[in-house]
């Protein structure tokens, strides 16, 4: 752990449960009005300093410094999907299954791909110094908004790009860059209101999501299809964002397709 997540009280991790337990109805209500960094649901215990302070740091010196450290971290980056819950719960299921992690929320509501570009490099040392061992990425439901955030695909592709690439240059504590993780978006649902149209409902499928899929496989990129699964299961997509039982369900999604570098993370 770096002093500076430790000073840092706006990007909280996520690792240990707090005794204050929110409930998922606050979680899922939370919008970041501020525009600012949405803190993380779980407080990580800070280790006070006093008399016996060298006695009570060395192992987590120890740890920090190790070659093959213990536990994941996840960060994941996105949009509101990632920002309102998911995150919380890939965090409760990996507390009852294992392996020791801390998922980390860097979303971001209302940002398309370009304020999410922006938002990274503003604040890249912060972030990397998070040291992640993973980094799961969505973004593009905003990209297709006919309002002024309307992002032309040739655009949102290349701000991907850009956002792949700074995650790349990370380190985590074993100096290896962390492991990527793309994953389309879901479809917007017929009716949904402005600032979408049944433009944005065509572009999700004809542009974005198959321009996902391109990055993806150029960059070598494991791929989680969200569009087709709330295309299997429509109940659990409302409007634009799941609905409580749809991000318990996608973080179930995110947790099984990751199992297989989990199993691998929980062997070292």
């Amino acid at each position: 752990m770096t002093a500076a997540g430790i000073e840092n009280r706006d990007f909280l991790t996520s690792g240990m449960l707090s005794s204050r337990k929110r409930s998922e109805k606050s979680i899922l209500a939370r919008t970041d009005l501020s525009g600012g960094p949405r803190k993380l649901y779980n407080a990580f215990v800070q280790v006070q300093a006093g008399r016996w302070s060298l006695l009570l740091l060395m192992p987590f010196v120890v740890s920090a410094c190790s070659s093959s450290p213990r536990g994941v971290i996840i960060l994941c980056a996105g949009d509101s999907l990632t920002a309102e819950a998911y995150p919380h719960f890939l965090q409760r299921i990996l507390n009852r299954e294992g392996p020791k992690s801390r998922v980390l929320n860097y979303g971001r509501s209302g940002n398309t791909s370009g304020e999410y570009l922006s938002f990274l490099v503003r604040n890249r040392e912060r972030l990397a110094a998070e040291r992640p061992d993973f980094v799961l990425l969505e973004l593009g439901t905003n990209d297709v908004r006919a309002d002024v955030d309307f992002t032309p695909t040739e655009r949102f592709v290349a701000q991907m790009k850009e956002i792949v690439a700074v995650f790349r240059g990370f380190r985590g504590r074993t100096g290896r860059p962390p492991r990527l993780f793309l994953a389309t978006i879901p479809p917007v649902p017929e009716g949904t209101p402005f600032p979408f149209t049944p433009e944005s409902v065509r572009r999700v499928a004809a542009e974005i999501n198959p321009a996902i899929r391109v990055l993806a496989e150029a960059e070598g990129l494991p791929l989680l299809d969200v569009n087709g699964f709330f295309l299997e299961n429509p109940a659990l997509l409302p409007g634009v964002h799941p609905s409580a039982e749809g991000y318990r369900r996608l973080a179930r999604a995110w947790h099984d397709f990751l199992k297989p570098w989990l199993d691998d993370a929980r062997r070292t």
